[in-house]
């Protein structure tokens, strides 16, 4: 018996091979309607995994937008955002806190194939991020040029950023409900939207950086405040695109006027769960505060280079949250749909995809520090402080991935 073999065949499986990832990847860009409950194991975690790790890119380009528009005007205007990020830290432990719990419980009701219990579920979040906001701008609007002096900042930065920190410390209750709306999104199993609604916010911010902070066209040249300015316009414009998604259902989830009510017990589950996390980043960014507080002892470009490290080390690390982010969804809807074994499966595979991504990053860092400091600025100590902060991030990451 012969076997026959068309001179196509060889090209065939490639083809085929390669027309599937890119369906697949189309799939997860543009939303998939899958039951991640039911399909593959594989197959769940890239769908959800490519949108999420886009959005958490996306938001760490803030960060990297504004610090490299900063950069240009000097060591105190970018110190400036170092230390007000130093103090912006805490606020955001309590939003990833809080997107924690609201996607475990989002997802659970999802897991149940209850749109319901998901969509009353969905707008105890945006009530308790409406009450954070509030507080937030309460406690920061006052208080924030004086929490600038507390870190320990030079006259020329405090004449430089006092407008920066108030308005990005007194507004970042609008961080707090892009990453509770998004965590709606991400546990109903819709990251696409969550990744599509930064991308739109960090256009806006891409656009309005440099006209804002130099003053191009029609618009006021106000320096490092612009910074902060195009960021809450961007953050914010984002929001009401998120508001408008949810009222006209995304296909996983819909909120409509009869689930717009307080429930207590919902909220205080969210609460409840949201507590372990933000502790967890709480103790985290504690040392952030202090870290920046003492780097700020050694001079206005030591701290430059700090805050230009920690950006680049955010915009690389984001990926790895994303991917995290995923699992934590894959996690509630496969305990909502009584899978445990699953839902455990999601966690060690996540991890170890996790683990491989951190090790390369912790290679790149390693080799072309000062070339990545470079991108943001030609001040040779700012490049050699920013340098060094990478390569020590790399062995505290190496030893990390070791003990894990």
């Amino acid at each position: 018996m012969s076997l026959v073999v068309s001179p196509e065949t060889p090209n065939t499986a490639p083809t085929s091979a390669k027309t599937h990832w890119l369906a697949l990847l189309k799939e997860a860009v543009f939303g998939s309607r899958q039951d991640f409950t039911a399909i593959s194991m594989n197959r769940a975690i890239f769908l959800l995994a490519v949108p999420m790790v886009l959005e958490m890119a996306m938001e760490s380009l803030f960060g990297i937008v504004d610090i490299f528009f900063v950069a240009h005007l000097g060591a105190d205007a970018t110190a400036t955002v170092g230390i007000t990020e130093g103090i912006l830290v805490m606020v955001m432990a309590l939003a990833i806190g809080l997107s924690m719990g609201t996607t475990a419980v989002v997802a659970r009701r999802t897991g149940e194939h209850d749109k319901d219990g998901a969509a009353v579920a969905a707008v105890q979040a945006i009530i308790i991020g409406l009450a954070v906001s509030v507080g937030v701008f309460l406690v920061f609007f006052p208080l924030a040029p004086r929490l600038l002096a507390f870190m320990g900042s030079s006259p020329g930065i405090l004449q430089t950023g006092s407008t920066y920190s108030r308005i990005m410390l007194s507004t970042s209750g609008v961080i707090v409900m892009l990453y509770l709306i998004n965590a709606i999104f991400r546990g109903a199993g819709n990251a696409a939207v969550a990744m599509r609604v930064l991308w739109v916010a960090n256009w806006i911010n891409i656009i309005l950086d440099p006209c804002l902070i130099r003053g191009l066209g029609p618009f006021p040249k106000l320096g490092v405040t612009g910074a902060a300015v195009s960021t809450t316009i961007g953050r914010s414009i984002g929001i009401l695109c998120q508001l408008y998604i949810l009222s006209k259902g995304s296909g996983h989830l819909e909120v409509m006027r009869k689930h717009i009510r307080v429930v207590g017990k919902v909220m205080l589950n969210i609460v409840r769960l949201a507590g372990t996390g933000a502790f967890q980043f709480a103790i985290a960014t504690s040392s952030w505060v202090l870290m920046v507080r003492m780097v700020q002892s050694f001079g206005s470009a030591a701290t430059a280079g700090y805050t230009i490290a920690i950006r680049i080390v955010i915009f690389s690390i984001m990926p790895s949250w994303g991917l995290g982010a995923a699992a934590a969804t894959l996690v509630g809807q496969n305990l909502g749909a009584k899978q445990p074994d699953r839902a455990e499966q999601s966690v060690w595979r996540s991890a170890f995809l996790n683990m491989i991504f951190l090790g390369g990053v912790s290679l790149v860092f390693l080799i072309f520090a000062p070339h990545l400091v470079g991108i943001f600025t030609s001040d040779a100590g700012i490049i050699r402080s920013g340098a060094a902060c990478l390569r020590i991030i790399v062995v505290v990451t190496c030893f990390l991935l070791t003990v894990w």
